[in-house]
């Protein structure tokens, strides 16, 4: 017990953590009449400046109605996902797709260079067609000029895949890309790449020696 934390208070826990964890955290507070709040945030550091980004919430409907106003002015839209642990649970299923995205934009312009194929007009191809994803607006341009000052890590992102093959084990859930993901994440640390802005992943594809 948190002897310090008031009745009627609210926690709002902003990271990206365990989702069993909050379940607990929020189970143990609620005892304590403490309200918990695993309000995540999905989107760049940019966009959360901007308050553009997307705020995951999860806990007490009550205590999400009056904190709406402070989450708005963090990020739109806000979003209610359901109890403790379902936003931090949310969150590791959007950084999950979000992820393969981008790895798969690593891997076609890796390709695209390979075959000799003009980069710049490669990524305008690829904006202009099925493949399209919002990532190719943020990412492209870093991984073809290699300016690679990070928005988010590579060992960040990392650190979130790792939770989320944890999170599919505990329940026997195989996810077999993420499973390759975290192999190419993994080489991208093991090469130094590692503080840099996890569109860097694209040179371990260039250089599958490193």
């Amino acid at each position: 017990m948190r002897a310090h934390l008031r009745r009627g208070t609210v926690i709002v826990d902003t990271s990206t953590g365990k989702p069993k964890e909050a379940v607990r955290l929020g189970a143990e507070l609620q005892a304590q009449g403490v309200a918990y709040l695993d309000a995540t945030v999905s989107g760049s550091s940019e966009q959360l400046r901007r308050g553009e980004a997307l705020i995951l919430l999860g806990g007490d409907s009550a205590a999400q109605e009056r904190c709406r106003d402070l989450l708005t002015a963090l990020g739109s839209p806000v979003v209610a996902v359901g109890g403790s642990g379902s936003a931090a649970q949310m969150k590791l299923v959007t950084n999950l797709v979000l992820g393969l995205n981008r790895a798969a934009l690593a891997e076609g312009l890796a390709f695209a260079e390979h075959l000799g194929l003009d980069a710049e007009k490669t990524a305008a191809i690829l904006k202009a067609s099925a493949a399209y994803s919002r990532i190719m607006d943020s990412k492209a341009d870093k991984m073809i000029h290699r300016e690679f000052s990070p928005v988010a890590r590579v060992s960040q992102h990392l650190k979130d895949v790792e939770l989320m093959l944890k999170a599919g084990e505990s329940g026997g859930l195989e996810l077999p890309l993420t499973e390759t993901h975290r192999g190419i994440l993994a080489k991208a640390v093991a090469a130094g790449l590692g503080d840099l802005d996890n569109s860097a992943i694209i040179e371990v594809l260039r250089r599958p020696e490193a």
